[in-house]
């Protein structure tokens, strides 16, 4: 009684869940939801991805339309562009206007999982480039949170010259070096001598509770993906309800940090049951969470220091969206380390990790400014 998501996903708060999905969600009529943009599948390496590609279904005279690939995460899906996607492909104004590929990761959704062991960031990263070399792209724009930005931003490290710029909510940064300890340690007490503005001070301190214990809270399931995600992933395969909770306590802390206190997660606060529900029939209907979690062990069960895109630092033009509810906060001074041309650094008002699916609006707006300081206009 009153743990509220202190312990994982609340009880009687799983019970009204339930109840709404067996009795009041209507399947059929989110299928036609998903059903309003074009799905396409190919088969690249042997493997058959699963896409979406929305066209602007009118372009003024003389603007030109860029091409904009947004890969997903997990626990999520090409699912989470579905708000977002109208507020690119319609032009407003002078503002730019893009056509939106989001496909499905492989093992997610209705992409086709890997046959062989090994497929990771990169594998991913060279397949979504030949797909969208295959769509008849020579440059595009990228756009990436959670694994998608650790895709993305492999594909701007593989291939620099087919990527006009890359836009990024989340980042992941390479090795803690001492430099990094000795700047943690000043930024408490002379942020200004180590490069941290008064918001990044904020957003990051204090350090231990914000980045130690918090992602330490946060991350059980990591290390049982990143090491044996066949055993947990038997039970989720089996379970409609089991897989439920699994996915959606992640969209409960995972938006708010606070929203641990609260007995129904604070969940319909920032989405609907209904598109809750969609996001975790994809997962359902496909038997793809088993898939969807060994991308952690894939990617995990090597040292990162060692992995071939560890040193190499991307030098295409970058823009990232910073939400103050995002699991770890990277200062725009430790975002440079590796991202070395970042043109625009925002720190956004509000919104967690599912930027897209949760703040549509303003992460449509960060990348429309992003593209049209890259294009100059």
């Amino acid at each position: 009684e009153g743990a509220a998501f202190h312990y994982g996903f609340n009880s009687s708060y799983l019970q009204k869940v339930v109840s709404y999905w067996r009795n009041q969600f209507d399947w059929r009529k989110q299928v036609e939801v998903l059903n309003k943009y074009p799905h396409f599948q190919t088969t690249i390496e042997g493997i058959d991805i699963h896409f979406i590609h929305v066209k602007p279904s009118y372009v003024p005279h003389g603007r030109a339309v860029q091409p904009l690939l947004m890969v997903h995460g997990w626990p999520g899906s090409f699912y989470e562009f579905y708000k977002i996607i109208p507020l690119l492909t319609k032009p407003a104004g002078d503002d730019v206007v893009f056509e939106v590929i989001c496909p499905s990761i492989p093992g997610y959704g209705f992409s086709e999982a890997p046959h062989q062991k090994g497929f990771d960031t990169i594998a991913a990263a060279r397949i979504f480039h030949k797909l969208m070399n295959r769509l008849g792209f020579k440059e595009y724009y990228l756009q990436g949170g959670d694994w998608g930005s650790r895709i993305t931003a492999n594909m701007a490290q593989m291939l620099p010259q087919s990527v006009k710029g890359l836009h990024l909510n989340l980042i992941f940064l390479g090795q803690q070096g001492l430099r990094r300890m000795i700047s943690v340690m000043l930024g408490a007490y002379v942020p200004w001598l180590v490069g941290l503005t008064r918001e990044d001070v904020r957003r990051m301190y204090p350090f231990l509770q914000k980045n130690f214990y918090d992602l330490l809270r946060e991350s059980g399931y990591l290390h049982i993906q990143a090491t044996k995600p066949d055993t947990a992933g038997c039970g989720l395969n089996d379970s409609p309800v089991g897989l439920a909770a699994y996915i959606l306590e992640k969209f409960s802390t995972w938006t708010d940090k606070s929203f641990l206190h609260k007995d129904d997660g604070g969940l319909e606060s920032k989405y609907s049951l209904d598109e809750l529900l969609t996001n975790v029939m994809i997962y359902w209907v496909t038997s793809s969470i088993v898939s969807s979690m060994r991308f952690y062990k894939e990617n995990l069960s090597k040292d990162p220091g060692l992995t071939a895109d560890a040193r190499a630092r991307v030098h295409v033009p970058t823009g990232i969206a910073a939400f103050p509810q995002e699991i770890v906060h990277t200062p725009r001074v430790w975002a440079k380390e590796t991202f070395k041309n970042i043109v625009t650094y925002s720190y956004m008002p509000r919104g967690g990790h599912f930027a897209a699916f949760e703040e549509p609006k303003l992460l449509a707006e960060d990348i429309v400014r992003f593209v049209r300081k890259v294009e100059q206009l």
